[in-house]
């Protein structure tokens, strides 16, 4: 028997060249964010003269101020309840090296030793896949409701939705911050549990648990706001949870009645909360008695 050896004809898949964009720090669309938490540090700070203090005190006040020139686009200051930290700040904006600066100068300024890092979280903004599109939402009009094409009232309800659904990604990838006293941060992941995996879950069951939590979020409205921003690769989490609140009874109210919705009963796995109080930065020095 005669055997040829040589190299074997290889299917490989066809690849069509896509131009890619240039290699850049700021994302195609929306907004890196970073939450930072400090302690105070008394043994440093009662080391440190009046001048020093004072100067410390200008130069982050200076720092904080969201309206300076150069300020990234979102800051945001509040002096924290409870022990795990005492001044929070979330900074946002399109470039992360801008939003790290802020950190650095903390660090580098008279009060650097005075404020430890306790807790940090780094995120971006985006768009949820289980954002209906129009004709998604469309669609969910016909199964959910049972209305047709050709009733007015399907009409009227996408359009309105198609009104709405442009601001609304507007304000999930490049949010303004509600001017209210109360905010909470905490991270989440979706677990994989054998039992409970959503990862496994097909998009279809995904998507209709996801409806059943904006349907609980959306009884919040004018009480709450929410930002979710998405940290999958970038932290030890998978996404972060903002909430700022017209009364921190709603904060507690909004988060126990979306824990009885299927993607948090089941399937959500949440890490440390924690909750502060909004106050420019002159304010929240003086809070804190530096």
């Amino acid at each position: 028997m005669f055997i040829r050896f040589g190299k074997l004809p290889v299917n490989r898949p066809s690849h069509t060249h896509v131009a890619l964009p240039d290699p850049s720090t700021k994302l195609t669309e929306g907004w890196h964010c970073l939450h930072l938490y400090y302690q105070v540090d008394q043994s440093a700070l009662s080391q440190l003269s009046a001048s020093d203090v004072a100067e410390g005190r200008e130069a982050l006040v200076h720092l904080l101020d969201p309206t300076r020139p150069g300020a990234p686009l979102r800051i945001q200051t509040s002096v924290v309840s409870g022990h795990k930290a005492e001044l929070g700040l979330m900074i946002m904006d399109p470039d992360p090296l801008l939003i790290d600066g802020i950190r650095q100068a903390v660090r580098a300024s008279k009060l650097g030793v005075v404020f430890k890092p306790t807790y940090s979280f780094v995120s971006i903004t985006e768009i949820s896949e289980y954002v209906p599109t129009l004709e998604q939402y469309g669609a969910k009009l016909q199964r959910d409701e049972g209305l047709s094409t050709d009733n007015p009232a399907y009409a009227a309800k996408l359009n309105a939705y198609g009104q709405r659904l442009p601001m609304m990604n507007q304000q999930r990838l490049c949010p303004d911050f509600p001017n209210w006293p109360v905010t909470c941060f905490y991270p989440m992941n979706k677990i994989r549990h054998p039992l409970a995996n959503w990862y496994m879950e097909p998009f279809s069951s995904r998507s209709a648990m996801m409806s059943e939590h904006a349907t609980s979020g959306i009884k919040f409205a004018g009480k709450v706001s929410q930002l979710i921003t998405a940290s999958t690769g970038l932290d030890d989490w998978e996404w972060g949870v903002t909430l700022w609140g017209r009364n921190p009874q709603y904060i507690k109210d909004i988060v126990y009645t979306m824990r009885f919705d299927t993607a948090s009963a089941r399937y959500a796995e949440f890490g440390p909360f924690y909750v502060s109080y909004l106050k420019p930065a002159t304010d929240a020095l003086e809070h804190l008695q530096i």
